[in-house]
Formats: C-alpha cells, structure tokens, sequence
C-alpha cells in the first residue's frame, strides 16, 4: 500500500473558515466539503509543501500571514480515479492552522466550489 504525508490547511480570516468542494468523481473525499491541501513532494520541507499546495490550489492572490502547526491524524483512503480505476492508500495528515490577510481566492480543478464558512454554520 502507498503511503502519502498530507499538508493542509485550516485557514482563517475574519473569523470564517475556507472549505472547499471535492468533485464527485475523483479523489479520497469525493463530493465532499472538506479543506485544501496536498501531498509533499520529494525534497519539499512541510511549510514550504504547504504554501506550494496553497499557492497551486487556492491561487496566488490568497495572502497567508501564519502558519503555525495545529494537530495530526490519519487513516487508509481509497482514492478514486476519473478512469473509475481505485487505490487504497496510507494518509498521513499533517493540519496546519493558517491566518489569510485577505479573501482572494481562485481554485483550481482539483475543486468544485469553496466557501468561507462562520464556526457552527455549516
């Protein structure tokens, strides 16, 4: 079984919290609502893996201030490919707690929709 480490990102602004829309087809949260992020490429240190998956998936308009290393989990997944083909794979994620000086966010494909969400209205 592959084994990823996982960096994402719990960022704030203004007291609203960005999350982000799977596609229903593809991936290990299809359909669901859930935070950014990505997997660190060989040779990449974690905070400058997190700011690339930033930077490739929420655009470089989004401005971030802070990082500060929040918690840990993980769990197998099974990741679904647009072919229909499947993988289990080991996830290690790593949570980082991200302060956003600004709202400028443009997503990538990886993303159907996202939205900046008030703690306990979602």
């Amino acid at each position: 079984m592959r084994q990823r480490i996982i960096v994402c990102p719990l960022i704030e602004n203004e007291g609203a919290y960005l999350l982000c829309k799977m596609p229903g087809d593809r991936g290990v949260f299809p359909g669901q609502w859930a935070l950014s992020g990505g997997g660190l490429e060989p040779g990449e240190n974690i905070t400058e893996g997190l700011l690339r998956e930033i930077r490739e998936e929420l655009g470089a308009g989004l401005v971030i201030e802070a990082v500060q290393p929040w918690t840990f989990r993980d769990d197998v997944r099974t990741k679904s490919y647009p072919d229909g083909t499947t993988e289990q794979v080991y996830m290690i994620y790593l949570i980082f707690d991200c302060k956003a000086a600004n709202r400028n966010v443009a997503i990538n494909d990886e993303f159907e929709d996202f939205a900046w969400v008030l703690p306990g209205h979602f």
